[in-house]
């Protein structure tokens, strides 16, 4: 059964900022609300309210919402109109789809000045003869019925047969009162008979049949063959409940019904019974996570690393300490993180415990945290060790990424060379170079210019030819 709760109006008015008291709109549609309540009291500055698809079975507790305009109330169960008197600005009243057969009730609504619109198809109302003029001539205010505008002249007719009509109206009234006390009781015996048929299934046992206790004395052959038999014999009752439950669904869903409150109601009782036996058979299937073994059963503790963090375990035997570096989540407040320092392992509640490898001093370890990073950095002082002064390499226990980026850091730091050629030298040869003036100057006598001297025995002097400058 759905109720109307503070929480559940709440969650409707998320376009309020979930504020209810100044709430002008609200939608509760399709809740399974049975009983109308709390709204007039909670939500008094409501202007539109939508209740339709529910099972509200009266119309109540409004009566305070001086402020509301329209009202839905479509697909629910109720049977008569009643309770809006104090609806004082009423203009659209929405009854599509409901059970009411007491068509003289519309005169409650003849305080609602304000009225325009009003909406009763669909319910065995709308079916009576002459129920559209006897509406519209009880309601002067209506401009509207069922979607259909009511004209000057068609109110005029309506109240000159008034009288006729209203005795017409009484008598089906009357009819229809009497077709409802017999579908109600109707109604109540296939309840009961249902109940009883539900207590004859889980009676004695949880299949309907009794079961005798084994004898106290049975050979023991006997004894283990039950022991086998058991499951199985578990297992065949529980198919045989969920075929009867199978064909009880298929029978209840095949079964003729007359459309009332009642089948209504014993609809959503039926669909609600199928949910929570749904929701039993599934619990059942869910396998019970076992809890994370930190120790076995020999006292040794596991490495479990749950958060998937990354860490480094170092030896640094320069201070006798060993050192975990934790990756702890950089915006992670430290109030959050608890770290635990014992002889033999380490555990810092981001969940898990890290095995250490050697025993150190609980007492003398200190935990730091970087400002910049977040990383935990915790010291552990090795136990009845000396702390040498050499100079040696740190031993370390490295994840996969720390051994990676120590091989990236050990690349960039190589010096890469060129090979020179060894007969090359950078120091010049003197002898080379004063060889090399030599045959230069030997290229310069191997070409000598070429001028004509007085001395030479074939020059010809002569006067016609200028001087070389």
């Amino acid at each position: 059964m759905g109720r109307i709760t503070e929480d559940l109006i709440r969650r409707n008015a998320e376009h309020n900022d979930c504020v209810i008291f100044s709430l002008e709109e609200l939608s509760l549609h399709q809740q399974e609300i049975e009983k109308l309540e709390h709204i007039d009291k909670w939500c008094r500055e409501l202007k539109i309210l939508y209740l339709q698809n529910n099972l509200i079975g009266k119309i109540e507790n409004v009566n305070k919402l001086k402020k509301l305009e329209y009202l839905n109330l479509a697909l629910n169960n109720i049977e008569k109109i009643e309770n809006l008197e104090g609806c004082e600005v009423l203009t659209k009243l929405d009854l599509t789809v409901n059970f009411i057969g007491d068509l003289s009730s519309i005169k409650t609504l003849k305080h609602n000045i304000h009225l325009k619109e009003l909406f009763l198809m669909g319910n065995p109302c709308a079916s009576f003869d002459g129920y559209r003029a006897f509406v519209v001539a009880t309601l002067p205010q209506l401009k509207w019925l069922d979607g259909k505008e009511i004209e000057r002249s068609e109110r005029i007719l309506a109240l000159q047969d008034y009288l006729a009509i209203e005795q017409q109206i009484r008598e089906q009234e009357k009819a229809y009162s009497l077709k409802r006390a017999k579908e109600k009781e109707e109604a109540q015996r296939k309840l009961e008979e249902d109940l009883e048929k539900e207590d004859k299934r889980c009676g004695p046992g949880f299949d309907g049949r009794w079961y005798t206790d084994i004898p106290p004395a049975l050979p023991s052959s006997t004894e283990s063959q039950s022991h086998v038999q058991a499951p199985d014999m578990q297992e065949e009752q529980h198919s045989t409940k969920k075929s009867e439950e199978s064909e009880d669904d298929l029978e209840f869903w095949n079964k003729p019904s007359v459309f009332t409150p009642e089948s209504r109601l014993e609809t959503l009782r039926h669909v609600e019974k199928q949910r929570k036996a749904q929701e039993k058979s599934s619990d059942k299937r869910k396998t019970v996570k076992l809890p994370r073994t930190l120790v076995t059963e020999d006292g040794k503790a596991l490495n479990v690393n749950a958060p998937k963090l990354d860490f480094s375990l170092k030896d640094d035997e320069k201070r006798n300490q060993i050192v975990l570096d934790l990756a702890v989540y950089r915006y992670m407040d430290t109030s959050l993180i608890e770290v635990d320092v014992q002889p033999t392992y380490v555990r810092v509640v981001v969940k898990g415990k890290l095995v250490l490898p050697a025993e150190v001093k609980p007492d003398s370890s200190s935990a730091k945290r970087s400002q910049t990073t977040g990383h935990l950095v915790i010291c552990m002082p090795k136990v009845e060790e000396v702390i040498t002064g050499g100079r040696q390499a740190s031993r370390s226990v490295k994840t996969p990424r720390d051994s990676s980026r120590e091989q990236t850091n050990r690349r960039t730091k190589q010096i890469e060379k060129l090979e020179v050629d060894p007969s090359k030298h950078s120091c010049p040869d003197i002898t080379t170079i004063v060889q090399e003036k030599q045959d230069a100057s030997r290229r310069l006598r191997s070409h000598p210019k070429t001028l004509p001297s007085e001395e030479d025995p074939d020059f010809e002097d002569n006067p016609e030819v200028p001087p070389l400058i």
